[in-house]
């Protein structure tokens, strides 16, 4: 009897849900998502490490966004593998940014971005009042375009304005560096930043790789001593760089 029950369910499909074949997202998947369309691209190390997974259950997830048509994959370089969204994908993630495979050339900056989010996310002055991270792409979105804009940071970070938060209502500008500016084009973006009215940034925070930190640094030291206060300079995280590839 069994038997022929489940063979008469199987025959005329009335087992299978409306949803049958479909992809199905749960909370951990649209997190990644929106993470790969905010940050253009994601290696897979740091993706791993924001969603919590570890690297074979990422492959499943990531094979998850690529059957459902949302995210495309591959080695861009060396180091690890990427992720980025197809346009179907960020349609679903709820974005109009261009969906396309990130630029060789932009690829190191991309990961010290993320990198850097990552690391400030784990400060305790983050889990005290959890701020709102603005993306590049963000700002962008929601600013004037052209030279009007003048310069974007790489990200913002908005206080949240209660009773819990250590740094109320504040907005900072985060800036990754990599490699030597000009001294006088960082020290213009510094004076930029820090003139935007009203009181734009209480804080700019330059994140630099070895390479960039002394021309930040005596940037720094040209501003006016009444503005030195709020450029902040600290090293970026370990995991802003490609990790090497293992030796055999």
């Amino acid at each position: 009897m069994t038997g022929q029950l489940s063979g008469t369910a199987l025959a005329t499909g009335a087992a299978r849900r409306a949803d049958y074949g479909a992809v199905r997202l749960g909370r951990r998947d649209i997190d990644g998502l929106i993470l790969c369309a905010e940050h253009y691209a994601v290696p897979y190390d740091l993706l791993a490490y924001a969603l919590g997974a570890q690297p074979a259950r990422l492959r499943a997830i990531t094979a998850r966004w690529r059957r459902a048509g949302y995210a495309a994959t591959g080695r861009l370089g060396p180091g690890p593998s990427w992720c980025w969204l197809t346009p179907a994908g960020m349609e679903a993630a709820g974005f109009g940014y261009p969906a396309r495979r990130p630029p060789l050339a932009r690829l190191a900056h991309i990961r010290a971005v993320l990198a850097a989010r990552l690391w400030l996310s784990g400060s305790p002055a983050w889990a005290q009042a959890p701020p709102w991270w603005q993306s590049e792409r963000r700002i962008r979105a929601a600013g004037p375009a052209g030279p009007a804009a003048g310069h974007v940071p790489d990200a913002e970070i908005h206080w949240p304005s209660t009773d819990t938060s250590p740094y109320a209502g504040q907005v900072w500008a985060i800036e990754a560096e990599l490699t030597a500016k000009s001294l006088g084009r960082t020290t213009a973006i510094m004076a930029g930043l820090l003139s935007g009215g009203p009181a734009r940034y209480a804080q700019v925070l330059y994140l630099t790789a070895p390479p960039a930190r002394p021309v930040v640094t005596r940037s720094a030291a040209g501003i006016p001593p009444g503005q030195q206060a709020r450029i902040i300079i600290r090293d970026l995280p370990p995991a802003a760089f490609t990790p090497e590839e293992p030796t055999s």
